[in-house]
């Protein structure tokens, strides 16, 4: 291994330029996360079981897809220059225009033809999303082998897709007209959201630069060794269920939040404020993360704050959180305290993961980043599906009448409720997975940091 020479240093335009790539990645995958079930329920006509089980098929094909496109990404160099920047320009096409015919208005179409409609186009958006996510997951590695540099660039990654939720955090005062959910503004913004994206994928290519040369041979490894590399890596095995909680549980869940305001609250543009809030803690810490990380170390920053989070929403339940502005304010605060752990792991979590990914480089000294980051990804569709399946049912569970504009006060109250409970789901997941079960420690983390990137061979 060694890296190239008479190449530009690292610095701000490859940090800025690898956040455009989480910022474009985003603007579609927010837009999703937040207003595709209401789109497809409350727009279109598609009921909240066909939900359940279409996003269900539909991110276990994502995950599988994820596999598959790792794999080849790992054995298939399509460019001398770049093993990863050609993927993510093929992904990066599919992504603008599989976002725009996803929010396609598809109302007049029978209920099988909207399933049909759905299953397929967000099929192809998944498939397009991973060739994008997948390869610029491991892009880091060719970036820079520094230790510190690579924590820099995940919070720059965090900021790229900060950027994407901010934008999103501001839509309810678009898409809503009269406390309802309009399909045509809703179509128009992913028309806008995706040609941004377009842009904004290519001032990565232009902005990265990739210094770090390996002496390339074709790697012969098979799908099942690097699924044992997987499994036997305890540390990959923590953050992988730390994210699949904060993914099908924290994240899944924003779709319930518009709902909360909407309903209970009657008032859904509002439900920006609450978003706002929920990241003024990711704008506050995100400028001292590393000196936290360089004083207590990763694993021990996000224990704290997801253990002080899940008290908060613990506490949330016993509120006296009433429908109007009085308890929306008390809401609204409320979640800015919750979301705190959730907003340190967003900070660091792909640190973590790169430091995972590459301890496993330096026992087997293979390099399957592609593969690897593919079976990561892979599980946090998968959570992806799950958390909108349970959405969707506990949804239903709970007597949500997807076609009715006004829910009963009974309703809306347990809607408020469902929302907490899963953050707070989410977030004991994550802090018992990164206390108990990721077993890099402080020492070990400065250790690693100032460690040669050389691998140490199989062991």
């Amino acid at each position: 291994m060694q890296t190239a020479s008479k190449l530009r240093p690292f610095g701000m335009r490859d940090k800025i330029g690898y956040a455009m790539g989480d910022l474009g990645c985003n603007l579609s995958f927010q837009l999703i996360s937040s207003y595709m079930f209401l789109f497809y329920t409350q727009c279109i006509g598609l009921s909240t079981t066909n939900w359940a089980w279409i996003i269900v098929v539909s991110k276990i094909w994502d995950a599988v897809n994820d596999i598959i496109i790792g794999g080849m990404v790992d054995r298939h160099k399509l460019s001398q220059k770049s093993k990863f920047m050609p993927w993510i320009r093929i992904g990066a096409v599919g992504l603008v225009v599989f976002t725009i015919l996803l929010f396609l208005p598809v109302q007049q179409f029978s209920q099988l033809g909207k399933v049909i409609w759905c299953l397929v186009i967000y099929g192809l958006y998944t498939t397009a999303y991973t060739m994008v996510n997948v390869p610029y997951g491991s892009l880091h590695s060719v970036i820079t082998e520094d230790a510190k540099q690579r924590t820099s660039l995940s919070t720059f990654r965090s900021i790229g897709a900060g950027v994407a939720v901010v934008l999103v955090m501001l839509l309810p005062q678009i898409v809503y007209v009269d406390n309802v959910l309009s399909e045509s503004r809703v179509f128009l913004v992913a028309v806008v959201f995706s040609v941004l994206s377009f842009f904004v994928f290519f001032a990565l290519r232009r902005m990265v630069t990739e210094r770090v040369v390996r002496e390339e041979r074709v790697e012969k490894v098979s799908y099942l060794s690097t699924i044992q590399s997987f499994f036997s890596n305890r540390a990959l095995l923590a953050i992988t269920i730390a994210t699949f909680a904060v993914v099908a549980f924290h994240n899944s869940s924003a779709s319930v939040n518009n709902l909360v305001f909407q309903f209970y609250f009657h008032d859904a543009e509002k439900s920006s404020l609450a978003m706002i809030a929920s990241y003024v803690p990711l704008v506050a810490l995100m400028p001292f993360a590393s000196s936290i990380v360089g004083k207590i170390g990763k694993k021990r920053f996000i224990v704290i704050g997801g253990l002080g989070s899940t008290l908060a929403g613990l506490l949330m339940l016993f509120l006296p959180i009433t429908p109007d502005t009085k308890g929306m304010v008390l809401y609204i605060a409320g979640l800015m305290l919750v979301n705190i752990g959730g907003c340190v792991f967003q900070i660091i979590v792909w640190a973590i993961v790169a430091d995972c990914i590459e301890m496993s480089y330096r026992k087997k000294g293979v390099r399957e980043e592609g593969s690897l980051y593919a079976i990561y990804s892979f599980f946090r569709n998968l959570a992806q599906g799950v958390g909108s399946a349970v959405v969707a049912l506990s949804l239903n569970a709970i007597g949500y009448d997807e076609a009715a504009s006004v829910q009963t006060d009974a309703v809306s109250s347990h809607i408020k409720t469902l929302y907490i409970i899963l953050l707070i789901a989410g977030l004991a997941v994550m802090t018992i997975s990164m206390k108990f079960i990721y077993n890099i420690d402080f020492r070990q983390e400065r250790a690693f940091a100032n460690e040669d990137a050389a691998p140490a061979g199989p062991q």
